[in-house]
């Protein structure tokens, strides 16, 4: 409830359900959308969440507290009225992070497992956005779903169980149509975050995303040209510019945030006129390890920081 709280008072324009896995298994990305998956099962064993045979306390705590969530958001948001924003661990970031029933592997090593997962995940996320939706029907939904591991499943990067060999990469065209499938099931205004160095934007885009959420500090000379496309395509860019640290370090003010996205967006050779359009500041990845003051400051800075950047674009032109 302090957490909805913190979020209301201080993101009144743009809120969201608030995530907080330092509550243990069941409060963490993966299993927050285990909580979610149609006919699929989870159960949390000593390396992580694995598919189960059937449905247990494990999954019973995870939509236990999902649902105390739901029930925190709706009473601080009781008659809001404007863009309300939830998340969900995205198809291939959660194949890449629960186990295969009676193995130890990654469920990202079985095509048709992952295709099931996709399938269950879109229903899934389909159902949770109707729930938000029924309790805060004034709100105009929109839905993120994280994808940190995409980077690593495009790469080949995900490791085995033994740790000796990597899952084989998948081809773009199956990382684009799974991505698609569960993105176009919530019927809303979608965004992909990865918070992965060699951030997708074209697989990303190309699989239908609305807008894409990145971190600004893990930035290549190469993604600016990138970047720049996505921008140019119309999309929404939400720019993760704010470390929960900063507003403790002297000498650092909103202005310098601020000042950080224009620069990118300089880089990127780009009409100051549509920073202001396109461009959310919202907090780097990380977050989660505040403690309670730390985040109200962090989110306070955002919303400072996105004031101030319309007008310092403005006097770009």
């Amino acid at each position: 409830m302090e957490a909805a709280r913190t979020v209301a008072g201080e993101l009144p324009d743009f809120p969201h359900l608030a995530e907080l896995p330092g509550r243990g298994p069941g409060a963490d990305m993966t299993g927050r959308a285990a909580a979610l998956l149609v006919d699929i099962p989870a159960e949390v064993t000593p390396r992580g969440w694995r598919i189960a045979e059937r449905p247990g306390r494990d999954l019973r705590r995870a939509r236990s507290m999902l649902s105390a969530d739901l029930d925190a958001m709706e009473e601080v948001l009781d008659g809001y009225e404007g863009l309300l924003k939830v998340q969900v661990c995205g198809p291939w970031t959660l194949a890449a992070t629960l186990e295969q029933p009676r193995s130890l592997n990654a469920a990202l090593a079985d095509p048709g497992l992952v295709a099931d997962l996709a399938a269950s995940l879109a229903e899934g996320a389909a159902a949770h956005v109707a729930e938000v939706a029924k309790r805060v029907p004034r709100a105009a939904l929109v839905v993120q779903f994280d994808e940190p591991a995409l980077p690593a499943v495009i790469n080949g990067a995900v490791p085995t169980a033994s740790g000796l060999s990597r899952v084989r990469a998948v081809e773009e065209e199956v990382l684009r149509d799974k991505l698609h499938e569960v993105l176009t099931a919530a019927k809303r205004y979608s965004i992909v975050h990865c918070c992965s160095r060699d951030c997708p934007f074209g697989i990303i885009t190309g699989a239908g995303a609305d807008a894409v959420s990145f971190d600004l500090s893990l930035l290549r000379r190469d993604d600016y040209d990138r970047l720049a496309a996505v921008a140019e395509a119309g999309a929404g860019l939400l720019a993760g510019a704010i470390s929960f640290s900063y507003p403790e370090r002297n000498g650092v003010t909103p202005t310098d945030t601020a000042k950080a996205v224009r620069e990118v967006w300089r880089k990127m050779g780009l009409s100051p006129a549509r920073c202001a359009e396109q461009v959310v500041v919202t907090p780097a990845c990380g977050l989660a390890a505040a403690s309670p003051a730390q985040a109200r400051a962090a989110l306070r800075w955002c919303r400072e920081a996105g004031r101030i950047l319309p007008e310092m674009m403005g006097e770009m032109a």
